[in-house]
């Protein structure tokens, strides 16, 4: 069934805006994340039991930040808007923060795992910025569904930023797996605590300097209820709100995935990080290409078909690579198994695009669906809800997996490529199949996503003339007539 009918979209967003846009983008990925899990075991070396435990406290310590934070900001109101405080104010705090994590080594030299004073250094600092990242990210979530009121409008930034983003956000990565392998293999003579420093720094600021950019020159264009909801009315928002339900759910069954990042088999079996950006080269111009499939899959099916395509699609792909790789020993064969991981970076980037774009306008979809049905926005608690979930899964799963890492034999701080047999067979599992199979349920809910093509559009029509006669209403309301129609905002009355 079409997704969409609508043939002439109206710009709200400027080419300058639009660049600015495609820097946030950026922002959020110039980092060496797929690299802090090396971090964590070989360099600040903290041991897998007091990584479980810190993972259990700061689940809770989350489930508690995260929704009073969210209730904050959703009965936030200023001069300059709803979420750019929070984002202006975060961004500097958080990169100075995050210098001191890759400071660790130096303040903690040559300090076994169970090291106490360490483990609650990085305990600290984990919780810290935990919560001040929470600010800035429900604020970011929240500010990207306001910077236009236009659907369309508002996919085709999220794919042009992404094909933008995709030409640089990578090369940090890439650059970075070539220098720890020369490093690793003993050809370059850098100790790895600098490396890591470097790099981690470097990236914190320019992120931190384009997301700033960003927040300064785009502004929110889709008005909040005149009154400010109560903490009952953002909680009503979050319950009554079936897209997102549906999105939770999906999001719940999907994490309890057990695994752990393909970056550790190229490491400890494979030998050579340098391995995954050469099976990339391939797929690398699919990646661009699968972008210009999203406009017309959009007009010929569903977003919950494609929602449904691309999760069932990557994970067939990666249930073969697991087969064939578990046959006779073909994980740790070169010659077999990097050109069938080659060929499944083929295919899987020819649902990239619906990746990156379906996913985040379904979260859009449901933030602009409770302004249809009930009458106001509830961004940041809507936002946490759909962020808790993961992140509460994600701890608690992070700390299963760090427990998992030691019963399958692995031992910290060993050179690359020199684990046994039986725990490489582990690492390559718990990078291919073991995730797919573990979070398959997650498929289910996508099928019970309640906004058809034609229920969409109605509600983009409706709430382009709501929001039309509200400006109209507000030019020459009376206060008593402005506090009237706040109220029935809230209750979901609607002339």
């Amino acid at each position: 069934m079409p997704d969409s009918s609508q043939t002439t979209v109206r710009r709200y967003v400027s080419k300058k805006e639009t660049i600015a846009y495609v820097l946030n983008d950026v922002a959020a990925s110039l980092n060496i994340d797929d690299y802090k899990e090396r971090y964590i075991y070989d360099v600040v070396n903290i041991d897998f039991n007091l990584l479980a435990i810190q993972n259990v406290v700061s689940t809770a310590w989350d489930s508690v930040n995260d929704t009073f934070i969210g209730v904050l900001v959703d009965k936030t109101r200023t001069r300059w808007g709803k979420f750019r405080p929070y984002i202006i104010l975060g961004e500097i705090p958080l990169t100075v923060l995050g210098m001191w994590y890759w400071l660790i080594p130096f303040l903690f030299p040559d300090t076994p795992g169970d090291y106490l004073p360490k483990w609650i250094f990085y305990f600290a600092m984990s919780v810290i910025t935990e919560t001040a990242t929470t600010f800035t990210a429900v604020a970011k979530t929240g500010y990207l569904s306001t910077i236009t009121p236009e659907p369309l409008e508002r996919s085709r930034l999220i794919a042009t930023a992404n094909v933008a983003s995709h030409l640089v956000e990578d090369l940090p990565k890439q650059l970075f797996g070539i220098i720890y392998d020369l490093v690793a293999n003993k050809k370059l003579v850098i100790k790895l605590p600098r490396l890591f420093a470097g790099f981690g720094i470097v990236c914190a600021v320019i992120s931190a300097a384009f997301a700033l950019y960003f927040v300064m020159n785009s502004r929110e264009r889709v008005s909040q209820s005149i009154k400010q909801p109560s903490v009952k009315h953002c909680f009503k928002a979050i319950v009554r709100n079936k897209p997102m339900l549906c999105y939770l759910l999906s999001s719940f069954l999907s994490g309890f995935s057990i695994g752990k990042s393909r970056t550790n088999f190229y490491i400890d079996v494979l030998g050579s990080v340098t391995w995954k950006t050469i099976v990339g080269i391939p797929a690398f111009p699919v990646k661009f290409i699968s972008y210009s499939f999203v406009e017309p899959l959009r007009k010929r099916f569903s977003t919950k078909a494609l929602w449904i395509l691309e999760d069932a699609w990557t994970d067939m792909l990666w249930l073969t690579v697991f087969g064939i790789g578990s046959i006779k020993g073909n994980f740790q064969k070169k010659a077999v198994i990097l050109p069938i991981m080659a060929i499944e970076e083929i295919f899987e980037m020819c649902v990239y695009g619906l990746r990156r774009v379906i996913p985040a306008e379904i979260k859009n979809e449901a933030l602009d669906y409770s302004e249809w049905k009930h009458g106001y926005r509830s961004e940041a608690m809507t936002g946490v809800s759909m962020d808790l979930i993961s992140k509460l899964q994600s701890a608690v799963m992070s700390g299963i997996n760090n427990v998992v890492m030691g019963k399958i034999g692995y031992i910290q701080g060993k050179e690359i490529g020199t684990q046994t047999d039986k725990t490489k067979w582990w690492i390559f599992a718990l990078g291919t199949g073991i995730p797919i199979i573990s979070s398959c349920l997650g498929i289910i809910p996508k099928f019970f996503y309640p906004l058809s093509a034609e229920n969409r559009n109605k509600m983009y029509e409706e709430l382009s003339e709501r929001r039309i006669a509200m400006a109209e209403f507000m030019k020459t309301a009376t206060q008593e007539e402005i506090d009237k129609k706040a109220e029935d905002q809230l209750n979901g009355i609607f002339d």
